[in-house]
């Protein structure tokens, strides 16, 4: 019999993916003992606490651990919840459970998955670094900062190298929950829950649903002000020479930085700036497709399909059948 350990973190976490794993592990387990007729679970599967003291989260929600890292000698898998709010207090407050990750996957090779922003607390360990890894995209600016050696996949729900898995954000958990039954129960098991818990399958993006908000998080002013620029002027023809020149930098210098301080191209940039003004046209508004597309500066109707898809995962036409306010009221 195989044993997974749930980490129930110290402060602020997303309980989803605590309870989610766990329920989601429990009918992989009775759904396997009616196919093989055993009463024995595949797996034992222990929520695990730093203590054996419950947990409360947002003054609500209170969970108490089946054991707790003293407890678990050795174990196969170690879920790895989504802790939550300020991540790095968060982190310091569940040091214990970065090292004791460490000696597990040390001592027996133990197959990890993070959860979301619980990639933070992987993360840590130093097991990603030199891998590809995925997290919540809200918080993929802070991770690239702090983690410089991982290969952060920002469009991934699922990364998986080694025995060490991540995952998108929020409740794209579910999906990556399905990915782990059917690593470890098979492709049939997994299914079946899929069809009975009604989640989808085989989602393995999270494009669409990624809000640009401009990475923002360094101290170059002239390359926030460059930002601004862009941000204020993007349905403009500006080219990178004229706003390098407005922030009083050469070109070099200033392609150099602007990548450094925002992990983007300046051309880059402005595509993301552009595409997210088209997603909230294509959302808000009935403009044509080509409206849009004119009005934010585009007139080769390709490339601009081209680059939609690229930062989004979808085409215009998609986009709009999936998120349009026009589509979800009438």
């Amino acid at each position: 019999m195989k044993h997974v350990s749930i980490i129930l973190p110290i402060g602020s976490c997303i309980v989803d993916t605590i309870i989610a794993p766990y329920n989601l592990l429990r009918m992989a387990n009775s759904f396997y003992k009616k196919k093989v007729n055993s009463t024995e679970d595949f797996w034992t599967v222990d929520i695990v606490g730093l203590t054996k003291d419950p947990v409360t989260y947002h003054k609500l929600i209170s969970l108490k651990p089946t054991k707790t890292i003293d407890e678990i000698k050795k174990t196969d898998l170690i879920i790895v919840s989504s802790i939550d709010g300020d991540l790095i207090k968060q982190i310091d407050k569940n040091t214990l459970f970065i090292d004791w990750i460490k000696n597990q996957r040390s001592n027996h090779n133990t197959d990890i998955a993070s959860l979301c922003k619980g990639a933070f607390l992987l993360a840590e360990t130093g097991l990603l670094n030199g891998k590809a890894c995925a997290t919540h995209w809200t918080a993929q600016n802070l991770f690239k900062l702090r983690y410089p050696e991982v290969h952060l996949v920002p469009e991934k729900i699922i990364c998986e190298d080694n025995g060490i898995y991540s995952s998108g954000g929020a409740y794209s958990f579910l999906n990556f929950t399905l990915f782990l039954i059917e690593k470890y129960f098979g492709r049939e098991t997994a299914i079946w829950i899929s069809k009975i818990s009604e989640i989808d399958f085989d989602r393995d993006k999270q494009s669409q649903f990624m809000i640009f908000q401009g990475q923002r998080e360094h101290d170059d002013k002239q390359i926030k002000q460059a930002q601004d620029i862009i941000e204020e002027n993007y349905s403009n023809k500006i080219s990178i020479e004229e706003i390098a020149n407005m922030v009083y930098l050469n070109q070099r210098s200033f392609l150099r930085r602007f990548k450094k301080a925002t992990d983007n191209t300046p051309i880059e940039y402005l595509q993301r700036v552009k595409v997210e003004s088209a997603k909230k046209k294509l959302e808000l508004t009935t403009l044509t497709i080509s409206e849009i597309m004119y009005g934010i500066g585009y007139n080769d109707e390709k490339a601009f399909r081209k680059t939609f898809r690229k930062y989004s995962g979808l085409s215009p036409k998609e986009y709009r059948l999936k998120f349009s306010i026009k589509n979800t009221t009438s």
